[in-house]
């Protein structure tokens, strides 16, 4: 699972988030904003209106939450999640002694990103992939 603080960078950035089950997130309300909640049809579901994606909680919580605005959810992609959005541009993930090596091209030349954690590096390139698209 990638930091909240990189799924903050690439939320900022301009990834959207489209829910699906399965999907963990992290919520931007002072004394749960440390709690991962996790998509899923019997407890919390993405539900679809003309003005917005909104996640409803549907009575399995312990505390009084019926619904919350995409926007105030930190979606925190997992590995297999980010390596998807990199597509054609992801080229390979290497072990080295201490630490993961994702590399994807950007613009012809090769990028790499390393971090102990693979989905961390993952979302290295992923970020620095939507910064380039933007700029």
């Amino acid at each position: 699972m990638i930091s909240r603080e990189l799924s903050g960078l690439l939320r900022d950035a301009g990834l959207v988030w489209h829910p699906e089950s399965g999907d963990r997130f992290q919520i931007d309300i002072p004394d749960i904003d440390d709690d991962i909640f996790t998509v899923s049809e019997m407890t919390i579901e993405a539900q679809h209106h003309p003005t917005g994606t909104v996640l409803g909680f549907n009575g399995t919580t312990e505390w009084a939450l019926d619904s919350l605005p995409l926007d105030q959810a930190v979606w925190l992609p997992r590995e297999d999640q980010l390596r998807e959005m990199l597509r054609s541009t992801f080229r390979s993930l290497h072990r080295m002694p201490d630490t993961f090596e994702v590399s994807i091209v950007i613009d012809g030349a090769e990028r790499t990103f390393d971090h102990p954690e693979p989905a961390e590096a993952y979302g290295q390139a992923l970020l620095a992939l939507i910064q380039r698209a933007s700029a």
